[in-house]
């Protein structure tokens, strides 16, 4: 027989070895139960699909399933019953489950207001594709209101209210579209303000004209200006702020008290008699 025979018959003699004999190690693994251990589980409700916020919960969009035991979620829910009818505050992802935080009072219903913090007050200003940043005002996004007052002689441009939050663009008031970048067309933009600042927004409407400047979401800083005028959008110099005249105080009148008369100057004379000795006093 040949040397590159041999070889080959051991080789070949080498793999059917091993094949058997991982076969037979197969079948022996395959032969052992599977041994199952049991993990203490109670029930949770979850999010069945994805939903935007301001959806109301019904029996169709929640499910429960088995959550370990040892790891309890904080203000979650057992039973579909308490979480049916209610709204979202904060949209959800499918099997995100569903906790106090992001869900509104039984009796608040569903829809916006849910959504508003006790405080706050939503109002919803006209907008077009310039006032609105080209559409690209969504839900989420945060702004600067500036209004535009037109007067005769100047007019005048000024941040009103900063670091306003978004809440809806037209009807639409989930943040699907702020989370991947498309513009929303709207017409009306609703913002979430404090009741001062609401006023603020009202006063700028019916003075003059606004429009809304896109921030970045990290920046929270205070817009703090002073605005600008006509002649200072031109080159010239804005003219100061126009600050209430003060009337100047009248030196106070300092009142001299009349010098004393000098007491009369007493003169002592003395007196000789015979042999009598005396002092007399004269002016």
């Amino acid at each position: 027989m040949k040397r590159q025979t041999r070889t080959l018959t051991v080789l070949a003699v080498a793999v059917v070895a091993a094949s058997v004999a991982s076969y037979g190690v197969y079948q022996a693994l395959s032969r052992i139960p599977v041994r199952k251990i049991e993990i203490a589980t109670r029930h949770a409700v979850v999010a069945a699909k994805a939903m935007p916020m301001g959806t109301r919960l019904t029996r169709d969009t929640v499910k429960l399933v088995a959550w370990p035991e040892k790891t309890p979620l904080t203000g979650g829910f057992a039973d579909l019953d308490d979480v049916v009818d209610r709204g979202l505050i904060a949209p959800v992802v499918e099997n995100e489950p569903l906790i106090e935080s992001k869900l509104a009072a039984r009796e608040a219903g569903a829809g916006l207001p849910p959504s508003i913090p006790p405080g706050m007050r939503a109002m919803s200003v006209k907008v077009n594709e310039v006032i609105g940043v080209a559409g690209f005002v969504v839900p989420g996004t945060r702004v600067d209101v500036v209004v535009i007052v037109r007067q005769r002689d100047d007019s005048m441009s000024r941040v009103v209210v900063s670091n306003v939050q978004v809440l809806t663009a037209g009807t639409r008031i989930d943040q699907e579209n702020a989370k991947d970048g498309k513009p929303i067309p709207s017409t009306v933009v609703t913002l979430l303000v404090k009741p001062e600042d609401a006023e603020r927004i009202a006063l700028a409407q019916s003075e003059g004209q606004i429009m809304l400047a896109l921030r970045n979401p990290l920046d929270v800083a205070p817009s703090e200006t002073r605005g600008v005028r006509t002649a200072g959008l031109l080159g010239g110099q804005s003219p100061p702020d126009v600050k209430p005249a003060t009337r100047r105080a009248a030196p106070p009148t300092v009142i001299t008290a009349a010098r004393p008369a000098p007491p009369p100057r007493l003169y002592t004379v003395e007196a000789i008699r015979a042999a009598k000795r005396t002092e007399e006093v004269v002016r």
